[in-house]
């Protein structure tokens, strides 16, 4: 087992807690340091982040990775709460009602952007939250269950036209990073395949582990043991640099598919209205918690890379960025979300 899942694991059985509600309350290492890094009167009880899936997939570690720094260094209970649903808009909808204090927080990923994008959130997503910190990124890895007779991206677009409506492929949900990943391959390539939506990452994992689904795109996160292990056959990775962990791995764009390029962040937002000195803190302590030489290394393990530090003024910026960037990209899938 990875180290960075490890470490996680065992802050869940030291909290004695269901992993749908865990408490990461650990001793700050230098007090002094966390009395210079926080607001006087913040936090003065548990933080909560809402996580729109269920354990187990890269939103979810990556969250608890976040939550894991801010409870490190504040000395204060952070309570990871998942709420899957929607394509995370369940989760996204809570938080978005929620008190604007710093108390209910968002680990959001690149599915936040895209509910926006098709409309399935109520609300405009860029005024609704306010981008806290980017705690990191990955790329996707297309993973197929070991039965199926295919080791490429051309062997897979081979035999999908073969066996046209023959696969089913997983994704954490309608809608998400995962399944507009899937929905845009097929586009390029003319595959023919069946979507199959699960409630999180994790889910679709086991299931394609189990051959009830033939393959998906999946985290680095959440599926690195499992390809080690053989219980998954990795064939390519979605972004267009190779994953630290798995070099060996070409990209989908070396494959043959010039433009595939589908990578995944993870972030917290806060709703809009929280205090700025608030929102300053928390990203100076993830930004530094995840930047640290170790936490580095373990990321890398794992396939992820810390995100470029940034101020929230810069997080902004960017996350608005990507967004006109992914309505562009949106407009040419053209897949219907219903």
């Amino acid at each position: 087992m990875s180290g960075l899942r490890t470490s996680l694991v065992s802050i869940r059985r030291a909290s004695g807690l269901a992993p749908t509600a865990t408490a990461l309350t650990l001793a700050c290492a230098a007090t002094a340091l966390c009395a210079q890094d926080k607001p006087a009167d913040y936090p003065l009880r548990p933080i909560r982040i809402v996580v729109g899936i269920g354990p187990g997939g890269g939103l979810d570690l990556m969250t608890r990775l976040a939550a894991q720094k801010i409870a490190e260094r504040w000395n204060q209970s952070v309570i990871v709460d998942n709420r899957p649903g929607g394509g995370t808009v369940i989760g996204m909808d809570m938080v978005a009602a929620a008190p604007k204090d710093g108390y209910t927080l968002l680990g959001a990923s690149e599915s936040l952007m895209l509910n926006g994008v098709l409309g399935r959130a109520s609300y405009d997503v860029r005024t609704a939250f306010i981008p806290i910190v980017q705690i990191c990124s990955q790329s996707f890895v297309l993973v197929v269950t070991p039965s199926l007779p295919v080791k490429s991206v051309r062997e897979l677009i081979d035999y999908a036209k073969a066996k046209s409506g023959a696969l089913s492929f997983g994704s954490q949900g309608l809608g998400t990073a995962g399944h507009l990943a899937m929905e845009h391959f097929k586009l390029l390539t003319g595959a023919d395949m069946i979507h199959v939506p699960y409630k999180s990452a994790g889910a679709a994992i086991v299931e394609v582990i189990g051959n009830q689904v033939q393959l998906m795109f999946a985290s680095t996160v959440s599926t690195t043991q499992h390809i080690r292990s053989g219980r998954l056959r990795a064939i390519a990775v979605s972004a267009l640099r190779r994953a630290p962990n798995l070099p060996e791995l070409p990209t989908v764009a070396e494959s043959g598919i010039a433009g595939f390029d589908w990578g995944n962040a993870y972030s917290l937002l806060a709703p809009a209205g929280t205090p700025a000195r608030i929102v300053r803190a928390i990203n100076l302590v993830v930004r530094e918690g995840v930047n640290t030489p170790d936490t580095v290394k373990t990321l890398a393990v794992e396939g992820s890379e810390p995100a470029v530090p940034a101020t929230p003024e810069e997080f902004k910026t960017k996350f608005n960025a990507d967004y006109a960037r992914l309505e562009k990209l949106i407009k040419t899938i053209n897949v219907r979300i219903q």
